[in-house]
């Protein structure tokens, strides 16, 4: 698969997804500068974490005007792949990709830590090489991850099984101590209602190493290739 690494001003976690993209998993990734207006070339689209535009205004509301916006708006469109983590997932908000918005840590502390996730669906291109309940472990670092949808979208994204991933403890139980933001419903990651866009808070790209303490990422970065080569989910 050919991978488009977005990158916005201010992102940072650009590199870390190149790597395991790369090297890691022997994908072929570019780095795409915001400005760029034509994705076609490639199988799917990361939108990396980071603090796009410095978040001065809202996290991902200035990035939602680049120009590279529109081109993942069409390729998602057409079925591709678009993964967000964390400033990407706030982006796809605002861009409208996602439904609700992500706001300021309940703690209003910046959270940079390992985190539990229970796996809510494997009915996605991103959770098919899960099973239901499994717990990951991944890292978040963010001060604005705290989900937030009115009581309609959340009632329809729980309908539609569109809820991916909630905050939980090692043994898979979602309690308020095991959120680490205030999520509405302890909601770590959601897809879209065509399920190849996703958006999650976790790092996957920084826990694909065991030199790096753990790879639980590569369940959701695999999951995306065997969908990638076979359109079909593992």
């Amino acid at each position: 698969m050919r991978f488009a690494v977005l990158v916005f001003p201010g992102t940072w976690s650009d590199r870390d997804w190149h790597h395991v993209l790369t090297n890691v998993l022997g994908e072929q990734a570019d780095l795409v500068w915001h400005r760029e207006r034509d994705l076609s070339a490639y199988d799917a689209i990361v939108l990396p974490g980071g603090f796009s535009y410095g978040d001065y205004l809202r996290c991902g509301a200035i990035a939602r005007f680049s120009p590279v916006m529109e081109a993942v708006r069409r390729e998602a469109a057409r079925g591709k792949l678009v993964i967000g983590s964390c400033n990407g997932f706030q982006v796809l908000c605002e861009a409208g990709l996602l439904p609700g918005v992500l706001t300021r840590n309940v703690s209003t502390q910046f959270r940079c830590q390992d985190v539990y996730l229970r796996v809510e669906t494997a009915r996605t291109p991103f959770t098919s090489a899960c099973e239901v309940g499994d717990v990951l472990r991944m890292p978040i670092a963010h001060g604005e991850g705290n989900y937030y949808a009115d009581a309609e979208t959340l009632a329809r994204l729980n309908a539609e099984d569109r809820v991916v991933l909630r905050y939980c403890t090692p043994s898979g139980e979602v309690t308020p101590e095991a959120n680490p933001n205030g999520a509405l419903e302890s909601i770590a990651g959601i897809v879209d209602e065509g399920r190849n866009v996703f958006g999650l808070m976790p790092h996957p790209e920084r826990c694909s190493e065991a030199l790096l303490g753990g790879t639980d990422g590569l369940f959701i970065l695999r999951s995306m290739l065997s969908y990638g080569r076979t359109g079909i989910q593992a």
